[in-house]
């Protein structure tokens, strides 16, 4: 764990930083820069064993094991085939089925094509007077062959949306920063990443604007990207999921091998007022 006094070093100095990415735009400074306040962390080192695992995130979605693709989610403690950890490194793994399966139970429907791996934090991210700013970041090696989906992303817990994309490949080398404020009101950002497999960073920070809204900067290996405004997104509870779907919005048909979407040092800290 990070000290209180390096958490607040760093929180002091990224809000520096973000100031001066938003006036470049003619965004407001974010809020974060006023007042000092306490820097704590959320999930830090989560990765290094299945105990410290466990006691931070579920396995698959909050909802259960299907969503908006071909992919069906499948782990728990006592099932690592495609949920599995190992030198600090979370690895989700999608394989192919032969099997009829039958479809998702999730719109649209698909015909489920593969088994694979999703995760959700424990801990809700929920901005408010008290937790005002928000750090969420996380090193991942993201496929991107067509058919292939993975997602490092925000959900609300009450309803859909608010949403907020952190990673987002649709089966090419694109990064997706999506926010989503109502399923027609979107604000998206697409980023051109070099070698998806490999390690890179992305990021987000999130800061309370105002009594109902939040801006949400994405960073990909410490570079800021956009800001976007999250509108009513403040006291509203989201989940934090990591997950590789299939097909859907990235195509088909999907790969017959395996398929691995890895994370570490996936962080998340806040910014505490009272």
């Amino acid at each position: 764990m990070q000290s209180e006094s390096y958490g607040r070093r760093r929180f002091l100095t990224t809000a520096a930083a973000l100031g001066g990415a938003a006036a470049l735009t003619g965004w407001p400074r974010p809020a974060s820069a006023a007042p000092a306040a306490t820097w704590e962390d959320v999930i830090n080192g989560s990765f290094g064993s299945y105990s410290a695992f466990e006691s931070e995130w579920n396995y698959l979605y909050p909802w259960g094991s299907d969503h908006n693709g071909s992919a069906r989610m499948y782990g728990s403690a006592s099932d690592h085939n495609h949920i599995y950890l190992g030198s600090g490194v979370l690895t989700l793994k999608a394989a192919r089925i032969t099997w009829d399966e039958g479809t998702s139970s999730s719109s649209p429907h698909l015909p489920i094509r593969y088994h694979s791996g999703a995760v959700h934090a424990k801990n809700q991210i929920v901005v408010t007077n008290q937790f005002p700013d928000y750090e969420v970041k996380g090193e991942f090696q993201a496929p991107n062959g067509a058919g292939t989906w993975p997602a490092f992303w925000l959900t609300g817990v009450n309803s859909w949306p608010p949403e907020s994309d952190i990673l987002e490949f649709k089966g090419n080398s694109n990064n997706w920063f999506n926010t989503f404020r109502t399923s027609s009101d979107v604000s998206s950002t697409i980023v051109g990443v070099s070698s998806p497999g490999n390690w890179h960073t992305y990021r987000a920070w999130i800061t309370k604007v105002n009594d109902t809204d939040v801006d949400i900067h994405y960073y990909l290996d410490g570079t800021w990207k956009a800001v976007h405004r999250g509108a009513g997104f403040v006291g509203k509870p989201l989940w934090l999921i990591i997950n590789l779907q299939m097909e859907g919005s990235s195509g088909s048909s999907g790969p017959g091998g395996d398929t691995y979407y890895r994370a570490r040092n996936v962080y998340v800290g806040r910014n505490r007022t009272s």
